[in-house]
C-alpha cells in the first residue's frame, strides 16, 4: 500500500480521536468534581485535590494517592470521636459513682449533670 493511501486512511479516523480526547477530558474533569466535593465532606482541602486529577497521566497517580490517603483521614477522624465520646462517658460515670457514694448533694450532681451535658453540646457543634 503506497504511502499516500495510508495517510488517506489515518485521516478518516481523524474526528473519532478528537472525539475521544474531549470524552477523556470529560471523564477528567467529572472524576476531578468528585474528588473535590468529597475531599470538602472530609474536612480536607477540595481544590488542593480536585486541582491534580486534572494532569493528564499523573491525574490517575494523584487520585489513587487521595484515595489512600482520605480513608486515614477518616479514620483519624472516627477514632478521635470514639476518643471523645468514652471520655464523656467515663466522666458521666464518675459523676454517677461519687453521687451513688454520698459524695455529692443532689444539687450538686445536678448541677454537674447539666454541665457535663453542656460540654457535650458544645463539642458536639464544634466537630
Amino acid at each position: 500500500m503506497p504511502y499516500y493511501h495510508m495517510m488517506d486512511y489515518m485521516f478518516d479516523w481523524f474526528p473519532f480521536m478528537g472525539f475521544g480526547t474531549v470524552l477523556s477530558w470529560l471523564v477528567s474533569l467529572a472524576v476531578a468534581y468528585l474528588v473535590y466535593k468529597d475531599a470538602e465532606k472530609r474536612g480536607m482541602n477540595g481544590l488542593l485535590w480536585g486541582l491534580p486529577i486534572l494532569i493528564p497521566w499523573m491525574g490517575i497517580l494523584f487520585l489513587i494517592l487521595y484515595l489512600i490517603l482520605r480513608d486515614s483521614g477518616h479514620r483519624i477522624a472516627t477514632e478521635r470521636a470514639e476518643s471523645s465520646a468514652q471520655a464523656r462517658t467515663t466522666a458521666e460515670q464518675i459523676l454517677d459513682e461519687r453521687y451513688a457514694k454520698g459524695e455529692l448533694t443532689r444539687e450538686v450532681y445536678m448541677q454537674m449533670k447539666e454541665d457535663l451535658k453542656r460540654s457535650t453540646d458544645a463539642l458536639s457543634t464544634h466537630t
